[in-house]
């Protein structure tokens, strides 16, 4: 068994400790775990172990591996094959199944307090502790850390299902005083101590959580504690038990846990339901359901059954309304994933098959992939065929993420929001039915149309409101800030207030880039020069930065930056970027790309620019393509 979840260790069969050498042998035993089974290149690894890999580094790393070789199967026989440290194409792999971090994911996604409890105890000190510095660690120590973070949350909440609140304080006590920004944990701290008659320290709480969000992010509270506040001083009669829920969600957890053999197949099914649920609870019920839902198709996988891969890949039926994926490399193992379970499933299985190539279809989305559509199209003829009303709605999401071959389709997918709607409204579809509200509140935004946007937009919140979707509001949040500055009024401060409800949303996909892209957005539509001062762009960093360096008065480095501009992602910004690479080309006389925007932007001549996202706008796509024609028109002058 392999150990990350603190310094990383390994121990043989009898519990004891291996010797792994000095620290560039953890160091490459470390690097592989978090390959998770994938080949790493011994290049790869060189500029992993060294900031200059020194001659011979190459012989060095080979030493190391042969070396940790001899620890992990000391009875190997001379020349036998290794069987857990591996050589693979150009590097090694290591093929282990046993490591306390995956252990620990399989634990938190069964949440009840027991095993949460228990797997939180497997922390041994922060995650990969010897590789904090390290950028090869970064991401999975803070992916780690925030599950872990996520595991205290939930089983504070389990104990509070339970019925044992003062169990729940001192945990929760030490996680905000190390977290304060982490509203969950603050509402759930004073939710036990009010349970547990503290009703005034309940109150100091909430007041001390209050004034760190405002000092430190110039914030106000969320709702979820602002209604807790008005609960707890009206003496809420819900406040002072689990509610009926909560008691039959803690009963059926043990119940389940005690009953329901570990690795079989019915609780890797009911998991996946569990990570749908989990995903529509939004922040980090969606990084967590992320994190394992590929853990839960690789078991899936490994049992060799194909049907209950392609059940587990297609039951994750969560509704999708961003066209950028939140984790591209996971997006593009679970295209694979479901490409090899439908290269496996029998004859007849349609419905399974339908539900499938809509997965790829979703996981597609973004890319030029001729494979996105095209599966879009037979999951959605097969929907239709079986008149199967949640198939149907899945395969429309599918269609919708697909819909993007060019510009000026917001009239397609207003169509698209339009059946989703009254499909989901007839056969209680409520999670569709948010999703196709949000379709047509982007589309109608994209034609203008933003009365019609204001309505959807309401439907949403009321929707979302009813049945606790609190993703909803960051779409409609930033829909009202586009609205502002739609109507021509100062609309930073909308932008900036929008930007608090990104924070912790579990989107990184939406929120990279996001804010610095609104606010060139505005001196777009104020003819300002592009911000100077050093942001993150994220994605959109291509088309922002010709930009940027010619607010800098470097028009050199700006021809150089807009001659590498790639034509947009096919998505929902694609004629926001567009726009700004028109711009550019106008600013520095660059007939080809002139030209290729014009064409690109042509068939959105009557959309706002940008608004289709409903999020941002650069002004009316005509603007752009007027500034288009008379620049061409002046260049071609003698």
């Amino acid at each position: 068994m392999f150990g990350v979840l603190g310094p990383v260790v390994a121990w043989d069969d009898a519990g004891d400790a291996i010797d792994l050498r000095g620290p560039r042998h953890r160091a490459v035993l470390a690097r592989l775990i978090i390959a998770r089974g994938r080949v790493v290149p011994v290049g790869v690894l060189v500029d992993d172990l060294w900031t200059a890999p020194p001659p011979g580094a190459v012989s060095a790393v080979r030493t190391f591996v042969a070396a940790l070789r001899r620890a992990l199967e000391p009875e190997r026989p001379p020349r036998a094959r290794p069987r857990v440290l591996v050589t693979e194409g150009p590097g090694y792999a290591l093929h282990a199944d046993d490591v306390d971090a995956w252990r620990f994911e399989h634990a938190v996604g069964e949440g009840s307090a027991e095993r949460l409890e228990e797997a939180l105890g497997w922390w041994r000190g922060p995650a990969y502790a010897d590789f904090a510095d390290e950028p090869w660690a970064r991401a999975e120590r803070s992916r780690l850390d925030e599950l872990r973070l996520h595991a205290v949350e939930r089983l504070a909440e389990a104990r509070l299902a339970g019925g044992a609140p003062a169990e729940a304080v001192p945990d929760l006590e030490a996680h905000v005083a190390v977290h304060p920004l982490r509203e969950d944990a603050w509402r759930l701290l004073a939710l036990a101590l009010y349970r547990s008659g503290r009703q005034g320290d309940a109150l100091a709480v909430l007041r001390r959580a209050r004034g760190l969000l405002v000092d430190r992010l110039g914030v106000e509270p969320g709702p979820s504690l602002r209604k807790l506040e008005a609960d707890i001083l009206r003496h809420a009669d819900h406040l002072t038990e689990p509610d009926a829920a909560a008691r039959v969600w803690a009963r059926a957890a043990t119940a389940y846990d005690r009953t329901v053999a570990s690795g079989s197949r019915d609780r890797l099914e009911s998991t996946v339901g569990l990570l749908r649920t989990l995903a529509l609870a939004g922040g980090g019920g969606l990084a967590a359901a992320r994190e394992q839902r590929m853990a839960a198709i690789s078991a899936s996988e490994d049992l060799g059954d194909p049907e209950l891969t392609a059940r587990v890949i297609g039951s994750y039926d969560v509704p999708a309304i961003w066209t950028r994926s939140d984790d591209p490399r996971q997006a593009g193992q679970v295209v694979a994933a479901a490409e090899r379970a439908l290269a496996a499933l029998p004859p007849g299985r349609d419905a399974t098959r339908a539900r499938l190539l809509a997965t790829v279809a979703l996981e597609s989305r973004g890319t030029r992939s001729a494979r996105g559509p095209e599966a879009a199209g037979e999951a959605e003829a097969i929907a239709r065929r079986l008149d199967d009303p949640a198939l149907l709605a899945f395969a429309l999401n599918a269609v919708f993420m697909q819909s993007f071959e060019r510009t000026g389709l917001a009239p397609r997918r207003d169509g698209i929001g339009a059946e989703l709607v009254a499909l989901s409204e007839r056969h209680g579809l409520t999670a569709f039915e948010i999703l196709g509200h949000l379709i047509r509140l982007q589309a109608c935004s994209g034609m203008a149309d933003l009365p019609a946007a204001d309505r959807h937009a309401s439907a949403a919140e009321g929707l979302a409101d009813r049945h606790e979707r609190p993703l909803v509001r960051v779409f409609t949040g930033w829909y009202r800030a586009l609205r502002t500055a739609a109507a021509g009024r100062p609309a930073e401060a909308a932008y900036r207030e929008a930007a608090a409800l990104l924070d912790g949303c579990g989107m990184p996909g939406l929120e990279r880039g996001l804010v610095p892209l609104a606010l060139l957005s505005l001196r777009v539509l104020d003819d300002r020069p592009a911000p100077t001062e050093p942001l993150d762009w994220g994605p959109y960093e291509p088309w922002a930065r010709p930009l940027v360096l010619l607010a800098q008065a470097r028009p050199g480095d700006a021809a150089d930056a807009l001659r590498r501009v790639p034509d947009p992602p096919r998505d929902l910004m694609q004629e926001a970027l567009w726009c700004l690479a028109a711009r550019a080309a106008v600013a520095l006389d660059d007939r080809g790309l002139m030209r290729r925007a014009r064409e690109a932007l042509a068939p959105a001549a009557a959309e706002l620019a940008g608004a289709a996202s409903g999020l941002v706008t650069l002004g009316p796509v005509s603007d752009h393509l007027a500034a288009l024609t008379g620049a061409l028109r002046r260049s071609q002058r003698p």
